[in-house]
C-alpha cells in the first residue's frame, strides 16, 4: 500500500449503532481509517432495477416481474447473475418455473438492464474525491455482473477513480460470504481493522464485520459522512 497523508484520516466504531442526523461514530479503540470500500448498487449507484421494463409493459406485468413474493422471481435470477452463471443457463432456469411467455419479459429485461444503470447516489461523488484528497484508499466490492460494472465505469468517472473493484460474477462468490471479503483484504492489500466498508444491504455490513472489517450499513451520503467524520 503506498504511503499516504493520515492528517484527515477518522476513527469509526467497529460495532454498528443506529444513525442520528449529526452524529459522528468514532471508536476510542478504532484507531485510524486507511481505507474506504463501497458497495455499488444503492450506495455509489442509484440503481433503478424497474428503469429496464418501462415503456415495454404494463406496470402491472412489470410488478409481476419484480414480486418480492415469487421465489423463483427477479430477486432470484438477479442472485443467478450476479453470482456468474451463464445467461443462458438463467434463463432456462426462470423457464423452467414460469414458462416461456413470462421468460420474454427476462430477456427484455436483460436487453435493457443498461436503463437501470440510472446515476451516482446524491453527494457519492464529492465524498470519494474527499476520501482521496485526504489520502484515503477508495476501493469497491460488488454483487454485480461484470457487464453492468462496464456499464457504470463507462457512463459515470467516479467508478474509474476507484483504485480497484472486486466484482461478485467474476469471482463467484456473493456477499455476504466472508470469503468475497477475505478475496478483496488481500487483492487490495488494505488493512481490514483501518477499513471501513459501506454497503446498504445490513447482512453485507454484518458478513464484512465477520471478515474482520468496519462493515457499516449505508444510508445516504450525508450519514457516510457522519460516521466517518467528514460532516
Amino acid at each position: 500500500m503506498s504511503e499516504r497523508n493520515h492528517e484527515n484520516i477518522v476513527n469509526i466504531n467497529n460495532q454498528e449503532s443506529p444513525f442520528h442526523a449529526g452524529e459522528t461514530i468514532i471508536a476510542p479503540h478504532g484507531g485510524p481509517i486507511t481505507d474506504v470500500i463501497f458497495d455499488y448498487c444503492d450506495v455509489l449507484l442509484d440503481w433503478r432495477p424497474w428503469r429496464a421494463l418501462e415503456g415495454l409493459y404494463p406496470q402491472g406485468v412489470i410488478d409481476m416481474f419484480f414480486d418480492p413474493a415469487d421465489e423463483w422471481g427477479y430477486d432470484f435470477i438477479d442472485r443467478l447473475l450476479d453470482s456468474g452463471v451463464p445467461t443462458q443457463d438463467v434463463l432456462a432456469e426462470y423457464s423452467r418455473h414460469h414458462g416461456p411467455a413470462v421468460t420474454w419479459v427476462l430477456r427484455m429485461w436483460l436487453e435493457h438492464e443498461e436503463r437501470a444503470i440510472f446515476g451516482v447516489l446524491d453527494g457519492m461523488e464529492q465524498l470519494v474525491d474527499d476520501l482521496q484528497s485526504a489520502g484515503v484508499g477508495v476501493w469497491g466490492l460488488t454483487n454485480f455482473t461484470t457487464e453492468a460494472v462496464d456499464i457504470a465505469h463507462s457512463r459515470f468517472d467516479v467508478f474509474s477513480r476507484l483504485q480497484d473493484t472486486l466484482v461478485s460474477s467474476q469471482e463467484r462468490l456473493l456477499k455476504p460470504d466472508p470469503v468475497i471479503y477475505l478475496r478483496a483484504i488481500d487483492r487490495f492489500g488494505v488493512d481490514p481493522q483501518s477499513t471501513v466498508f459501506f454497503d446498504d444491504n445490513p447482512r453485507n455490513a454484518r458478513g464484512a464485520r465477520i471478515a474482520g472489517l468496519r462493515g457499516v450499513t449505508f444510508i445516504s451520503a450525508d450519514q457516510a459522512r457522519a460516521v466517518l467524520g467528514l460532516s
